[in-house]
């Protein structure tokens, strides 16, 4: 199969040849259909996470068709259209019998963990605890947009942050995942302010649905404006980009009994986050982390898709080829992207 190959980190990936994969005994084989480019992506190929052997394969917002099925799996037949969630669990362990498959003890994750969609092929392990079914009106590009960005953003928005209608609910960062939460939230009749530095960003939070944008490049306390902006502060603060700047505003700006979502990673010279304790006692602030999200909660998410509520292929700002794919990863460390970038063609 023809797949990008890291060779090296920060260096250009290499389009090339390598073997076919195989299933396990209790994955599946997936043929790439599509297949996003998350920031993610970017922090594997920079060498922030340390579980990566190489050479290796990125990618891990797959759709596809099953190509290829092990003898011990039940539930899904070669031809079956799907995807996957990034944090995949065993199906055995404590948290995943728990329904916590995405805090799974022996977690998978494909483009991490093992080599991932930037390629034709994927094997996918622990397959009938954590491939999910397409419905037939959601095609390959909308299915890849959900895989990282968009479930995270769900679960963060939905099932951590606990957001309902009236709820003034503040994203900072206006990426992949920043939209995603906007589009979300907006859905849900949350009151949304988008927090960014560039200004096309806050166009797209504003198209999702964001009622108010800040530049926080303008701003010369973020967190007092958008106490002054709610009349109070936030109920909800999501810090979608992992920053110490982004997470520390994010905690500032609630009102009391508040709650902070920490959704965008933390890592290399981000990873010391300083938190305003006090401000959290005194207040009586909640602070809460979000990773991923479980198959069995796609059901949910793709009845909204589908009735109309949610359109997550709206994110979708431009379309690539497989050749293209490692010039768009190495632009990640510029911001400079606006949307979500998939590749559609292998």
């Amino acid at each position: 199969m023809k797949a990008a190959v890291m060779d090296a980190f920060c260096t250009p990936l290499e389009i090339r040849d390598v073997p076919d994969p195989t299933p396990t005994d209790d994955g599946v084989v997936i043929e790439v259909r599509a297949n996003g480019i998350c920031r993610s992506d970017w922090h594997a190929w920079m060498g922030h996470d340390l579980t990566i052997k190489l050479p290796h394969v990125p990618g891990h917002e797959m759709a596809g068709v099953i190509a290829a099925v092990g003898n011990r799996v039940r539930n899904w037949h070669v031809g079956d259209r799907v995807t996957v969630p990034f944090c995949e669990g065993c199906g055995v362990c404590h948290q995943c019998q728990a329904g916590k498959h995405h805090i799974c003890d022996n977690e998978y994750q494909p483009g991490f963990t093992g080599w991932g969609a930037f390629a034709q092929y994927v094997a996918i392990p622990y397959a009938d605890a954590n491939v999910v079914g397409l419905p037939d009106d959601l095609d390959y590009i909308a299915a890849a947009s959900l895989g990282c960005r968009f479930m995270t953003a769900f679960r963060g928005v939905v099932d951590q942050g606990r957001v309902t209608g009236g709820d003034w609910v503040v994203i900072h960062g206006c990426g992949g995942v920043g939209l995603s939460a906007t589009m979300i939230a907006s859905a849900l009749g949350a009151y949304v302010i988008g927090v960014d530095i560039n200004d096309a960003k806050l166009t797209l939070a504003q198209e999702q649905g964001a009622k108010m944008v800040l530049n926080a490049e303008l701003s010369p306390d973020v967190a007092e404006d958008i106490i002054t902006m709610t009349r109070g502060g936030a109920d909800i603060s999501i810090d979608a980009l992992g920053s110490k700047v982004t997470s520390r505003n994010s905690i500032r700006c609630l009102r009391k009994q508040g709650r902070h979502v920490q959704i965008g990673l933390t890592i290399a010279d981000e990873a010391d986050v300083s938190i305003p304790m006090n401000e959290v006692i005194a207040r009586e602030l909640e602070i809460v982390g979000s990773h991923g999200m479980p198959a069995h909660r796609y059901d949910a998410l793709l009845r909204m898709i589908s009735s109309g509520v949610l359109h997550p292929k709206q994110l979708v700002r431009k379309t690539i080829s497989l050749e293209e794919a490692g010039v768009e990863l190495e632009a990640m460390g510029q911001f400079s992207q606006a949307g979500v970038t998939v590749i559609d063609r292998f």
